[in-house]
This record gives structure tokens, sequence and C-alpha cells, in this order.
């Protein structure tokens, strides 16, 4: 049964190194915990956050991929995280996290909002400050 656990560990790393688009790994797993760390981040499906991977989703993924006992190895997971920052191998902003020299996600720009004046008005233009009053009609395209 421990063979059979292993393998399927085996597989799911072999998978999660193809999802990630990293090249493919024929060292042993992970052993230190910020290892562990780097690799989850990896195997983490690109996001369309810049910032990286959130550390909730990284210890999840510790937990159900690579069985680490997170609740019970919360302060070495903190120590662990924070010497990946001042070694160098992790970039960290905010509560997200993503390996130094790793090529950053590409971030779609966010959609451009149409806008179409039907009624132009015949009083003064608005200047900062002042108060109006306006109404509106959202549609969305699908």
């Amino acid at each position: 049964q421990l063979q059979s656990s292993k393998s399927k560990q085996e597989q799911s790393h072999h998978h999660n190194n193809i999802m990630a688009g990293s090249k493919k790994s024929t060292a042993a797993p992970p052993k230190t915990l910020l290892d562990k760390i780097v690799y989850a981040i990896r195997a983490h499906p690109p996001t369309t956050n810049a910032n990286g991977v959130s550390r909730t989703a990284i210890t999840k993924y510790l937990q159900s991929e690579l069985e680490v006992e997170t609740k019970s190895k919360s302060a070495q997971l903190k120590n662990a995280f924070k010497k990946g920052v001042e070694k160098g191998k992790l970039v960290q902003t905010g509560q997200s996290f993503r390996v130094a020299g790793d090529p950053m996600p590409d971030v779609p720009e966010e959609a451009k909002i149409e806008m179409e004046e039907l009624k132009v008005g015949s009083g003064p233009a608005a200047q900062a400050g002042d108060t109006v009053v306006m109404k509106y009609e959202g549609k969305l395209d699908d």
C-alpha cells in the first residue's frame, strides 16, 4: 500500500510538472519545507494574479498533494516562507509568493467599458467637487 501511495504521488508530481509547463523532472521529490513550497508554487496553474500564489493555496497544496501536516508545522511553514524571501528564493507581495527568477504570468488587461452618450446635457460641465446626478443602464455582452 505504501508503494501504491508513493507511485500516485510520483504520478501527481509528473502531471503537475507538465501542467505548470516546467521541465520534466527526474529528481527525487522535494525534501526541505522550503523546497516543497517552491514545488507547490511551480505546480500551481498560472493565475491572473501577477503577485503569485497565495499562502493559503500553497498550504492547501502542501497538505493535499505532498501530505505535509500544515497544522502541526505552522511555525515551521512561517519560518520557511520567511527564509525563502530572505535568501531571495521567493518573492513576496502581500500574502502571495512566486519563485524568484521564474517568468511572470501574463495578466490580461482589464476589459474596457464601452460608453455611449445617448443625450448630452445642456447645462454647465461638472467640475471637481461638484455633486452630480445621473442615470445609467448596464448590460452584459453575454
